[in-house]
């Protein structure tokens, strides 16, 4: 009985043998199994920037491709400075673009000029509209300025290829519009004489069919010099690095 006790005595506990490393060990680096080493955050974090590089990389061979493509198609062309009497600023970076003139001894035309629309027209029974039906046009408006004593008077026009529509015409201070002034009954709704009156009024000042065919040559220019001057800004901020 006693040789059994001491026997049991001489025996390691089982939490000694289960690790071979010293306590003092297990101790000092309580949770360094569980840590992951330095050299593995900085695995991840390069595999990271190089996914982060190759989706920038892959963007900006996209923008470049498409810009060739449309370089290939026809070349980029800067606007003409000038179009008869009328001095043109092609305003870098927005919409539309701005003619000016003088005429007689006292006026002065200002013109404005946004892109294409697209016009829809009226369903017909049974009929579908496809992409042959659609039409493109431009807006324009047109202000007049005689002396600082008169105000503007200003033209809401649609130009299509071959002619120029009036929607509006009306009168306005030269500070611009304030609150919501009287803009004049729809043009269609004047009478036929007055109305062939002011497209006469226009067509002396420069505002005619050859201006309407002029700018459906021009806008498309500029439409595709703002789209390629747009895809190179975004080009140039995904490549930025920090």
């Amino acid at each position: 009985m006693a040789l059994r006790l001491i026997g049991r005595l001489g025996r390691k506990p089982s939490s000694l043998i289960f690790n071979s490393r010293p306590i003092t060990t297990l101790i000092q680096n309580p949770i360094q199994k569980n840590s992951p080493p330095q050299q593995q955050q900085q695995k991840r974090g390069y595999v990271s920037e190089m996914r982060k590089t190759a989706f920038e990389d892959r963007i900006c061979r996209l923008i470049r491709n498409d810009v060739q493509y449309e370089l290939d198609r026809s070349p980029l062309t800067q606007l003409v400075p000038k179009f008869k009497s009328f001095a043109i600023d092609e305003r870098s970076g927005e919409q539309w673009i701005r003619l000016n003139k003088k005429f007689g001894d006292n006026e002065e035309i200002k013109v404005e000029v946004t892109m294409f629309q697209v016009s829809t027209p009226p369903a017909k029974d049974s009929d579908v509209t496809t992409a042959n039906d659609l039409e493109l046009y431009i807006s324009m408006v047109v202000d007049i300025f005689k002396d600082e004593e008169n105000g503007i008077l200003e033209f809401f026009c649609n130009v299509w290829p071959d002619s120029v529509e009036i929607e509006n015409v009306f009168m306005r201070a030269q500070d611009g519009m304030t609150g919501k002034p009287y803009m004049g009954p729809p043009f269609d709704d004047l009478d036929d004489e007055l109305q062939t009156s002011l497209y006469d009024f226009l067509e002396e000042r420069g505002i005619n069919d050859e201006l309407a065919a002029f700018l459906h040559k021009c806008m498309p220019h500029k439409s595709k010099n703002e789209y390629i001057r747009w895809m190179g800004s975004i080009e140039s901020f995904v490549a930025r690095k920090k």
